[in-house]
């Protein structure tokens, strides 16, 4: 079993993972617009470019995600995408190009528990924690 989280977007969702893929050297393994599927049939003309399934591989992980209708769309709440990386440096780097044109929560920093540890959330408004462990 895995899980996968499955993000939703504000039509953005193209500009968000090719963001992603570059930064968090990811590979996107499909991106589909409603144009030129059963779906497009169902959605507005203005609507035909925006993702109706896009999903990437992190490391070994899957991420996925949609663009939402307007009138179906809701902020993000009551979770955050959690990146586990093994050097500070990396995740200084990371922290940074999601903190561009987003909002800082807590800022990276050294914890009890972490070399680095912080939570933003990005321009295209994911939130996500960033944690660099210590050794045990």
């Amino acid at each position: 079993m895995q899980v996968s989280p499955y993000l939703f977007f504000r039509g953005d969702c193209r500009a968000a993972f090719e963001f992603y893929e570059k930064l968090l050297g990811a590979k996107i393994e499909a991106i589909l617009p409603h144009a030129g599927t059963p779906a497009g049939e169902h959605v507005p003309e203005d609507w035909q470019d925006k993702i109706m399934h896009a999903c990437m591989t992190i490391g070994d992980t899957l991420l996925m995600a949609s663009d939402c209708p307007p009138e179906q769309f809701a902020k993000p709440q009551g979770f955050k995408v959690s990146l586990q990386i093994d050097e500070p440096s990396e995740a200084e780097r990371v922290f940074a190009g999601l903190s561009e044109g987003g909002k800082i929560e807590m800022p990276l920093q050294e914890t009890f528990w972490a070399l680095r540890f912080g939570m933003v959330t990005d321009r295209f408004g994911t939130p996500w924690m960033i944690n660099c462990g210590k050794s045990e």
